[in-house]
Formats: C-alpha cells, structure tokens, sequence
C-alpha cells in the first residue's frame, strides 16, 4: 500500500511465472496446429527454414527488451521506452496499437477458441445441449462459448497474477507432452523424406512470398514479451527478462521440431488444405480414437492459456498509461485484496466479448476483425521495430563500451529494428499492390491496409486528448510513471523516492551520454492526481 493509501501491484512472480506467461502469450500449440498451414501456401517446404529466419530479429528484439528493461523496468515497457528514447507520440501509438490490437484479437480468438471446444465436445460424445446444437461451425454458438471461456479466463486472471501463472505451467506441461508424443512419432513414422531444403528460406522463390510468409513468422513468435508487463509483479525485473528469453529459445525449438514432423507426415497440399485443422488431422493419421483426441485437447487448453495470457499483459498496458494519464484513471485501480489490476482486466475482457457479439450481427464489423488479424503483422512489425530503435537510441554511447555491450545495446537491437521496418514496408507495399480497387472485404489489399491505418488514426485522436484536454505529463518528457510514484535512474543519480513509497529493487540505469539534454522534472513525485476519464 502507498502512503497515500492507494494498493499497489504485488512482487510474488519469478521466473517460471514469467516464461509460463511469455510461453502461453506466444501459444505454441496453437501456433503448430493453426499456422503451419497458413505458412505453407506461401513458403512450401521450407517453413523450418523461414521459422529460423524469422527468429533472428525476433531474438534482436528480445535483446533489446531485457536491455531496456533492465534499465527502466515498467509494466508499460515499449511504451514507455520508445516514449522516452524516441517520441511520446509514437510512445503512445506503441501502447496503443498493442492495447487495441490485442482487444480485436481476443475477440476472433474467443470464437475460434469457442470451436476448438466445441469439436472436442463432439468427439466426446455430446452434441446438444439444452436443445442447442453444438455445431462448431455455427458462429453464433461458438461465439456463445467462447464469451464464457473469456469469462474464465478474466476471473483466474483478475483475482490474482500467480494463480493464474500457476495455471498457464500446467496447461503448457499438457500441452508440449502432447506435442513431443505426437510430433515425436511423426518424426519416424512419416513417409515425406526430410531434406536439408527445407532448412533454406532462401529456396521459396519470389522476394513478395518471402517477405509475406516472414512478417506471418514473426506475428506466430508474438507473444514471449508478455512477461515483461509483469515485471513490477516479479520479485526481481530481471527475472521478466528471463522468463521471456527461456520462453522465446523454448518457442524456437517447439516450431523447429513440430513443422519438421508435419512436413513430415503432410504433403505442402495437405497442410495447405487441412489448414486450422493441421493438429487434428495429425492426431487422427497417427493414432486412433480416444487417443486421436489428444491433440484437439491440446490446442483446447492452449486456446484458453492464450486468452488469458492476452488480458494480463494488455490490462497492465493500460495500467501504465493510465497513471501516466494519457488514458483514463480507471485503468490504474488496483485491487487491494487481490493485488492486480482487476477492474482494468475486467474491462479488456468487456470490450472483447462487446466486439465479437457486435461482429455476430454486422457482417462488415466481422470482416473487419478478420481483416484486422489478417493484418496484425503489420502492428507487430511496427511497434518491436520502434522498441529496438529505442534500445539502440537509449544506449548509442554504449558503442564505445567494448564489442559485447556494442552488439546487445546498439547493433542487433539496431537491424533488427531495421529488418522488421523493411519487411512491413514490403508487405504494405504487397497490400497496396494486390488489388486494383478498394472493397470492404478481407482478402482486398486495401482494406488490409486501411484497417492498421483506422489502429493509428485513433491513437493519433486519443493522444491529442490526452496531451491537450487532459494535460499528461507523458508528452512533455515521455517518461512513464513507475508502480510506486518513484523517478527511475537516470545518468547514474540515485532515485528519489515520494515519502512513505515502499521500496523496491530497481536496477541502476546506464549513464547517457554527456550530449543528451537533462531530462525535464520529475513527473511522478507526488500521487497522480485523479483526472480524465476512461477512454
């Protein structure tokens, strides 16, 4: 509790919690057995090999957080980074495009994950329900359940961040036993011969196909930077940084094996074709029922452990900016006897569940989402991009620091940024060339580019308020407001802390460089004062 009584987030994570959250946020299982086949209609049978590809700057990327983080550790994290390095303008959209991007995806998820459960329903046996039938084909049905898996999920995760963690690490032990049993027999009984083409990216063709099948490579990693929202909740913030690195290594490995034992058992026909039923079809060429099953099972809890590893990460988002006043105070209450930010995750969950049962009656709000999450690469693409040319910026002194420090601190960070820019600029460029007229629809290029472009004019909208009607602090330094009203390291001085905050063990800051101007006064001295309103 702070001294001026308002409860504060609670240290009890580790770093098993950390990488169960990054692990769960990345959804392997439903990465395998939904995307493989998405990702074979535009690389074939090299998908090993673009999955490697597409980890280096995803690994840049991740260099780059532990780096910031381990400087300026806060639940807000891009946010505040690229606020701070870069601009609080773009800070904001950073924070923004995440926080709605991922209020969008929750809401196709809950009715995707509404029919994962319904198909293993009907494999066990039960078909109606109350006079319903439980077809997983109905949208409406499917939208139904997946509203109560949201439900779940948002209860486990408002009444407090370790219970929910504990169960993420029980679902991912289901889930990856399923996997190395299933992939693990595939691997020796497929009869597709392996060939070292497969490990080349290089060998899929045209430069569109390439640059199309890396930006959907790298959105199948998004997730592993999950666990650093939740390092004001970690005993430690470096143990943020290690889950999410264990978690990301673990997610390459998992991806490796599991498209080698596809492809092993699938012709590039059958995984084009089976499509989002890749793991089903896999556990029905293998094994016979109950066993066939399995799989479905697997996808199941990974679907539920995606979703909620979605509204943790999103709801402390908009814990950050909201103490930061760039969004409304509503978004800051933290639960006194829980520990977490419940009424913020309740309200992510209200918005998704809003959002899918408003697409069940407006057909164009349907293909927007669709559009939308056909689209998030994009977003993605952007806002690691700007988190690693944050880190690079933050830390360009660092060059003459000796070739270790050079490489983590401004090198990688640097091209990966570089890369993720280039291979969104290309798939804009795809967009815009792929149809020769505009139409409301999700396969036409430009409605695939107009929907991040709706993402960002928004933010743009919402940020104006914020700066100009709600007179943020943010905009003036971009420097985010940390957990307990404290000012962060900077240039090496020592913290001064607000009378009476509890003490935490925040990592001592890099020195800037000499020319950096002195940052401005400290924007998070005193208790933020109650103003705005939820945005």
């Amino acid at each position: 509790m702070r001294n001026d009584g308002r409860p504060v987030l609670r240290r009890t994570l580790g770093v098993r919690d950390g990488m169960a959250v990054a692990a769960s946020s990345t959804a392997a299982t439903t990465s395998i057995g939904i995307g493989m086949g998405a990702l074979a209609a535009s690389a074939g049978r090299q998908i090993p090999g673009l999955l490697l590809l597409a980890f280096l700057p995803v690994f840049g990327i991740a260099v780059a957080y532990s780096r910031l983080n381990r400087s300026e550790p806060n639940c807000g994290n891009a946010y505040v980074w690229v606020g701070r390095s870069l601009s609080p303008w773009a800070g904001f959209l950073t924070g923004w495009v995440l926080l709605v991007g991922t209020v969008v995806f929750m809401a196709y998820t809950g009715a995707v994950t509404g029919s994962v459960v319904l198909q293993f329903l009907n494999k066990a046996g039960l078909h109606s329900a109350f006079g319903v039938a439980l077809d997983p084909a109905s949208t409406g049905v499917s939208t139904v359940v997946g509203l109560v898996a949201l439900v779940v999920v948002t209860l486990t995760a408002a009444t407090g961040v370790r219970s929910a963690t504990r169960l993420q690490l029980w679902l991912l032990v289901f889930e990856y036993a399923v996997l190395f049993v299933f992939c693990g027999w595939a691997l020796f009984v497929g009869d597709q011969d392996f060939s070292l083409s497969w490990l080349n990216p290089f060998a899929i063709g045209s430069v569109a196909s390439l640059s199309q099948a890396l930006v959907l490579a790298v959105f199948i990693y998004w997730g592993w930077d999950a666990a650093f929202s939740v390092t004001e909740e970690t005993r430690d913030p470096a143990d943020a940084a290690r889950g999410g690195l264990i978690a990301l290594l673990a997610m390459l490995g998992l991806f490796l094996f599991g498209s080698i034992a596809f492809e092993r058992v699938m012709s590039d026909e059958e995984l084009v074709r089976n499509g989002p039923q890749a793991l089903t079809f896999l556990g029905s060429h293998l094994a016979p029922e109950p066993w066939a099953s399995l799989p479905l099972a697997a996808l199941m809890c990974s679907a539920f452990a995606s979703l909620q590893s979605s509204v943790i990460p999103t709801a402390r988002g908009a814990l950050a900016m909201g103490r930061d006043r760039t969004l409304g105070e509503v978004w800051t209450r933290v639960s006194p006897r829980f520990g977490t930010p419940a009424l913020g995750t309740t309200l992510i969950m209200a918005l998704a569940a809003a959002l899918a049962v408003l697409a069940l009656g407006i057909p164009k709000l349907n293909d927007m989402i669709l559009t939308a999450v056909n689209s998030i690469g994009l977003l993605v693409a952007l806002y690691y991009g700007l988190a690693a040319l944050a880190c690079a910026v933050r830390f360009r002194h660092r060059l003459r620091a000796g070739p270790v420090e050079a490489l983590c601190s401004v090198i990688i960070p640097l091209l990966s940024s570089l890369a993720l820019f280039g291979l969104g600029a290309v798939l804009a460029h795809h967009y815009a060339t792929m149809s020769d007229h505009f139409a409301a629809r999700p396969d036409n290029g430009w409605f695939m580019l107009l929907v991040p472009c709706l993402f960002l004019a928004t933010g743009l909208v919402v940020a104006a308020w914020a700066k100009w009607h709600r007179r943020s602090p943010y905009f003036a330094s971009g420097r985010g407001t940390d957990a307990d009203s404290v000012e962060l390291p900077v240039d090496g001085v020592a913290p001064e802390r607000a009378p009476g905050a509890a003490s935490t063990s925040t990592p001592e800051a890099e020195p800037e460089p000499a020319s950096t101007p002195a940052p401005g006064p400290a924007t998070a001295s005193a208790p933020m004062p109650r103003k705005g309103a939820p945005s």
